[in-house]
């Protein structure tokens, strides 16, 4: 198995120059929201709407792939992460989340995915217990993987940061990294 790494980074998701693929923690529509969609929206233009129309909708847990249009990277992996306290059982629905757009990550032959702290906002997801969801499946899905070689997690604070760096050093199969 070729390694794989897992680094975490504090930045913006829409930001990302050097990765092939940037996560969007979307709504079930894929339209622009706040957060991390209205960021990566923005930075997309218009067209990205546009594409997501025949994508949508989608269900906790699912990803979906589109191009990114103005965005520096190659495509837009769109996930529904699960509202917290109402799309149950909210811990398998998030880790799907992450397992479904690196299996699509790799489908594509992309070899770098961004992901944000999907579901942390607005969907009010614990922090601490969504970093250690996010980077469990991470790890439980690294031996799958075959042209996925970078998985960075993007942080919005210094403090969402630590708790990710965190929760990765944690994890076994990534705490070498």
């Amino acid at each position: 198995m070729t390694k794989v790494k897992v680094e975490c980074v504090k930045g913006n998701i829409a930001a990302q120059q050097d990765m092939d693929v940037v996560v969007n923690a979307a709504n079930a529509e894929l339209l622009p929201g706040s957060g991390v969609a209205g960021a990566i929206h923005s930075a997309a233009g218009p067209g990205l709407a546009e594409e997501c129309r025949a994508l949508a909708p989608i269900r906790p847990g699912q990803a979906v792939i589109s191009s990114a249009h103005n965005l520096p990277n190659q495509h837009v992996i769109h996930c529904l992460g699960p509202v917290y306290g109402v799309d149950e059982p909210s811990d398998r629905l998030l880790a799907d989340c992450f397992r479904n757009a690196l299996y699509l990550a790799d489908q594509n032959g992309l070899s770098s995915i961004a992901f944000p702290a999907i579901s942390t906002g607005v969907f009010g997801f614990p922090l601490r217990d969504a970093a250690a969801v996010a980077m469990k499946a991470v790890a439980d899905s690294l031996t799958e993987l075959n042209s996925v070689r970078l998985v960075r997690f993007v942080l919005f604070s210094d403090q969402d940061l630590s708790v990710f760096d965190e929760a990765r050093k944690l994890e076994s199969d990534l705490s070498g990294q």
